[in-house]
């Protein structure tokens, strides 16, 4: 049965495309067309509609604290709200593609474009009936990636083994961009609904989400979404009374999957309307109701996790507000009588400023604890430089760079004598995958541990000649010295020969596994997350009223990083990700066909901010150190998308007085909320 546009019913494979295309035009299939649904509150319990169970839930998740109720009846003021959010195309460099080489004997290899690469290793083994050992999956070069590549590869190349298996000789598949945007994984649309309730003096009591996730025709990663959406839906606050349900839908509509923030951006979005729209309420400074209320070192989370260290969420608040200059900037936003009256007398630009502040649970959630070991390799070469292995990849984020700086560092051997390998499966055990923040947290700590190894087998061989026991030794600098008098010396490119000179093991491998995490759904409280980043992100706009345009003038972004190993690479990572964030809350959208199919399938249709577009983004890098990580550092490069969507929203309102309930703030849709507010107001 074909669920959704664009499903696959067959593969054809052929020496050339154009061959290709021939055969597949000769190809006909006979469809009997069924009722469908891609709305998810009408697939919610539909009577005949029936794509997963009975009721199309296919996954329900809950955060439950206190009395809701009585958070309310406490509260002196109550703000509710629905929000929506769309769909969201990844926009990768290259399109999804790979290429398969059968070897014989049961045995493929698969080199792609992907960011998991030991899922296509399971997906390829169970499609074709080989064993585990004889797939080799070898990651190419990545231009980006986003979640877009990291189950939707095991699909692409699944249909290439088959292929290859079949045919026995070497199959590639390259989707055009038309090809990808019509038929992978999406960011998931949202439907959010909230109620939030305060006291007079700007103290929240009581939060109150039910999240619908449409999670396309298929479940695929929505559960594993969906579980990060109900965690964060209460944003990083102190709130003794808290009751989340978030359920995904299945549809008809092509799948939606994991995408930088997975499942945050859109309920980050909701929670901070919310606290801009009850600080108003309250009369209050929207930054000052949100320090009042935010998560310090030692609180509880709404779901029960105690944070007691590396929480630099004031820390960040602080920053961006100095930074930006809130204080001088910020006023309450103008009642719109007066920008339409300004408007007609020729004022039509109006300018704003909004915020919002956020938090990150880094690494896989309790839910994936199987998945959040890490293996490492590292080699000493004969002429002193050092190559290591990791299994996570590298798709843009700067891994490679910070991974050689930590085996730099604990080898003493210079960054530009490091390299790194080409992920390969055959070289290093199932690291889990790239995703969720983790690769620099957990593949550091494994190469920590690899390298500790190699440091003891060097101290062993040197002890001897520096005339120092082994457990006396430590590396300063380039040079491996005795630690009571610093006298006994001698080069680690020196040592190095030395152990290859003698014949001595010169590689180790190293294994992490992530601290433990848990959570019960039952009750709604856990601790899901191993350690947590926090920001802050300030936006100022100057909305056109005449056309609903906004143009987004400068964002500051406050990041708690742990430990910024290498700054140049964090910067980087804020300024992509605030304006891969500025294209969710203020660009782009998916626009399905009344049959399901999407409509905006190319990059001239589906529109991407662009460098023409960015505004200046001043990242703020702040370091409140993880005990458990590398260094102190801590995962965050989803973080910097997550949070710009509802700081441009906030920003909005306060430039012109109106309100969105839905993003991207296209310059139609604020038009339209412009007209609305004008006619409302009109004698």
């Amino acid at each position: 049965m074909v669920f959704h546009v664009g499903q696959p019913v067959a593969i054809v494979v052929a020496r050339s495309v154009r061959e290709a295309e021939l055969a597949a035009s000769a190809i006909r299939v006979e469809y009997e067309v069924l009722p469908a649904v891609f709305d998810p509150v009408e697939a919610m319990d539909h009577p005949s509609i029936h794509i997963f169970g009975e009721d199309n839930v296919c996954s329900h998740w809950q955060q439950k604290k206190g009395d809701v109720e009585r958070g309310f009846a406490d509260a002196d003021v109550i703000v509710e709200g629905e929000y929506r959010t769309r769909a969201q195309e990844h926009s990768y460099i290259e399109p999804q593609g790979c290429i398969a080489v059968p070897l014989g004997f049961d045995e493929m290899t698969v080199y792609g474009s992907m960011q998991c690469p030991f899922y296509v290793k399971r997906a390829v083994s169970e499609i074709l009936g080989y064993p585990m050992s004889g797939v080799t999956v070898i990651q190419t070069t990545t231009g980006g990636a986003f979640g877009g590549k990291e189950d939707q590869p095991s699909q692409i190349a699944g249909l290439a083994a088959l292929g290859a298996h079949l045919t026995k000789r070497p199959v590639k598949y390259l989707l055009s961009r038309e090809e990808d945007i019509e038929t992978t994984s999406k960011r998931h649309p949202a439907i959010v609904r909230a109620k939030t309730g305060a006291t007079a003096d700007g103290l929240l009591t009581a939060v109150k989400v039910d999240i619908i996730l449409n999670t396309g025709a298929f479940s695929t990663l929505g559960p594993a979404v969906l579980y990060r959406s109900a965690l964060h839906a209460a944003g990083p606050y102190r709130v003794h009374n808290v009751n989340v349900q978030a359920h995904a839908v299945t549809t008809n509509l092509v799948p939606f999957g994991a995408f930088r923030g997975f499942g945050s951006p859109q309920v980050l979005f909701a929670c901070e309307e919310q606290i801009d729209r009850i600080a108003e309420k309250l009369n209050m400074d929207p930054v000052e109701f949100r320090e009042r209320n935010l998560i310090r070192e030692g609180d509880v989370t709404t779901f029960g996790q105690r944070v007691d260290h590396s929480v630099g969420m004031m820390e960040t608040l602080k920053r961006a507000k100095e930074r930006s200059g809130w204080t001088t900037k910020w006023k309450p936003a103008p009642n719109i009588s007066l920008v339409i009256e300004g408007s007609r007398k020729g004022s039509h630009l109006w300018r704003g400023i909004g915020a919002s502040t956020i938090f990150y649970g880094v690494g896989l959630s309790s839910s994936g604890e199987q998945e959040s070991r890490t293996g490492a390799y590292v080699q000493l070469e004969s002429d002193g430089s050092v190559t290591f292995a990791v299994g996570t990849t590298e798709i843009g984020q700067g891994m490679m760079t910070v991974l050689s700086q930590i085996v730099a560092a604990e080898l003493g051997v210079d960054y530009e004598r490091v390299r790194m390998a080409p992920v390969d499966t055959s070289r290093v055990p199932d690291s889990g995958p790239t995703v969720a923040s983790r690769s620099t947290t957990f593949s550091g700590r494994a190469l920590q541990d690899a390298c500790k190894k190699l440091r003891s087998l060097m101290f062993e061989k040197v002890a001897p000649r520096i005339g120092s026991a082994a457990s006396e030794l430590k590396i300063e600098g380039k040079f491996i010295v005795c630690s009571k008098d610093n006298e006994g010396k001698i080069p680690v490119a020196d040592a190095i020969k030395i152990m290859h000179e003698e014949r001595g093991q010169v590689s180790a491998v190293g294994w992490d596994v992530a601290p433990p995490k848990f959570y019960d759904n039952e009750i709604g409280q856990g601790k899901p997350y191993v350690t947590y980043a926090w920001c802050t992100n300030i936006v100022e706009v100057e909305v056109d009223v005449e056309t609903g345009t906004t143009e987004i003038k400068d964002v500051w972004a406050a990041h708690d990083v742990g430990k910024a190993i290498n700054p140049q690479t964090v910067e980087g990572q804020i300024e992509g990700g605030s304006l891969q964030g500025l294209g969710f809350g203020r660009y782009e959208e998916i626009v399905f066909s009344p049959d399901g199919g999407v409509l905006s399938n190319n990059l001239s249709t589906y529109v991407i901010p662009t460098t023409l577009d960015a505004p200046n983004i001043y990242p703020i890098i702040v370091e409140s150190p993880w005990e458990e990580g590398p260094y102190g550092a801590k995962g965050f490069g989803e973080q910097p998308l997550m949070g710009i969507a509802p700081a441009v929203t906030n920003a909005i309102y306060n430039a012109i007085g109106v309100r969105l309930n839905e993003v991207p703030a296209t310059p139609k849709r604020v038009w339209k909320e412009i007209q609305g507010k004008m006619r409302g107001s009109s004698p």
